[in-house]
């Protein structure tokens, strides 16, 4: 596995500062921090990282020549301009066990068109608990195969056997359905003013 490394350096209270240095404000807490440590991540690295992995990434935060297992728990944005403004950062050994929602890939939507078939998504994650070792940035379901009426639930997420679903056990991620066909519809409506004309 890729080891990915993100670097943090000790954060001054002068938050403003440093975001325009080219840095973002964080937080790292966990297994070996006896209380949450303010820190500062470089941006240019962090948006590479979340670019290629996602905000689940397993990573090892670096500080000076201290190296530390962990995950990011939360990417807090800007509500209008969606810029990063605050990351926190969960260390925790690899045998640790974690509550964490990992988002859910769909594949295979293509193939359903061809039978004009279509994917609705009622829940795109789902909440897990395991070890961090264990649990994948992203879970990809294969729906190429399903037919309509069809329902995507935890049996399709092909999970490690150790990690445990925290959602409900009868929880419906997404549902398959007919294709509803546009000119039929709207044939349909206008076959409907001619009646009432």
């Amino acid at each position: 596995m890729e080891q990915i490394i993100l670097n943090a350096e000790e954060r001054t209270k002068n938050t403003k500062k440093f975001r325009e240095e080219g840095f973002i404000p964080g937080v790292i807490y966990g297994d070996c921090v006896a209380k949450s440590d303010p820190v500062k991540f470089e941006k240019v690295s962090l948006m590479k990282i979340l670019a290629k992995h996602g905000s689940n990434v397993k990573l090892w935060i670096k500080r000076g020549d201290d190296k530390k297992f962990g995950f990011i728990k939360e990417v807090q944005r800007h509500p209008v301009s969606n810029k990063i403004i605050h990351l926190d950062v969960q260390l925790v050994s690899k045998d640790h066990e974690v509550k964490v929602q990992v988002p859910i890939t769909f594949n295979g939507e293509a193939a359903l068109a061809k039978n004009q078939l279509q994917l609705q998504i009622q829940k795109p994650e789902v909440s897990v608990l395991g070890k961090i070792a264990l649990i994948p940035e992203v879970i990809h379901v294969d729906i190429s195969q399903k037919n309509a009426g069809d329902t995507v639930t935890f049996k399709d997420l092909n999970l490690d056997k150790q990690v445990k679903i925290h959602d409900k056990e009868n929880e419906i991620y997404a549902t398959i359905t007919k294709m509803i066909d546009k000119s039929m519809e709207d044939s349909d409506e206008e076959a409907e003013k001619e009646t009432e004309d």
